[in-house]
């Protein structure tokens, strides 16, 4: 088999099983390219311990267990039960007040992932940390506050090619990060995770692309 027809190959290997990772039932895509990560009827395509459950109107949400917030609760986070490495993905989200969560992005273990904080932290004063909405954890602030107050939708798209990785909060880019620059290794492939920080949170309309 000559290089190029095995490239092919691999290709669509790695398409198919992205599309049967999404739904095997129903992974069309939509208008803009991307495929639905989350069917809006129940957690296929997903992995869990914790009380995550699909409310009406294709809501996702947390319920967290009493007693069972951030490290502690690790196993209760939301896992797609395949890894990604090149996308862009799309959702919106919904935080009560004083809310905290974050997405996960190519998750191995504890040690490798980049996390991207889901806070409540419209209308904060002061400047801007790496616990606030839209914030890369542990690396850089947001570029400016564009969370939306506690109860209302937020949408957020990251885009994560790379060592590169952008994301736009509410229709502004608020990181633009490019890891090699930093000096930092990030891993090159792994799963999405949402996090249980022990406060409730809304997800719907998640979406993914490939890169």
């Amino acid at each position: 088999m000559s290089p190029r027809l095995a490239a092919c190959f691999v290709a669509i290997a790695m398409t198919t099983a992205m599309t049967c990772a999404i739904d095997s039932h129903a992974a069309e895509k939509d208008s803009d390219g991307y495929l639905p990560l989350f069917n809006g009827k129940d957690l296929t395509g997903w992995e869990t311990t914790g009380t995550w459950v699909v409310e009406e109107d294709g809501v996702l949400a947390l319920k967290p267990k009493p007693g069972k917030r951030g490290i502690f609760s690790y196993r209760l986070f939301l896992w797609t039960k395949w890894t990604f490495s090149d996308f862009e993905l799309d959702f919106e989200f919904k935080l009560a007040k004083g809310g905290d969560s974050s997405v996960f992005l190519r998750s191995q273990s504890l040690g490798g992932f980049i996390e991207v904080e889901l806070t409540d932290s419209h209308g904060k004063e002061g400047p801007l940390t790496t616990d606030d909405c839209g914030a890369v954890q542990k690396v850089t602030p947001p570029s400016k506050n564009m969370a939306k107050p506690a109860g209302e939708w937020n949408r957020i798209t990251i885009k994560c090619k790379g060592e590169l990785l952008q994301v736009e909060l509410n229709g502004e880019q608020v990181i633009d990060l490019d890891y090699d620059k930093l000096g930092i290794s990030v891993p090159t492939s792994g799963k999405i995770g949402l996090q249980d920080w022990g406060h409730p949170v809304w997800f719907r309309n998640i979406r993914i692309k490939k890169l």
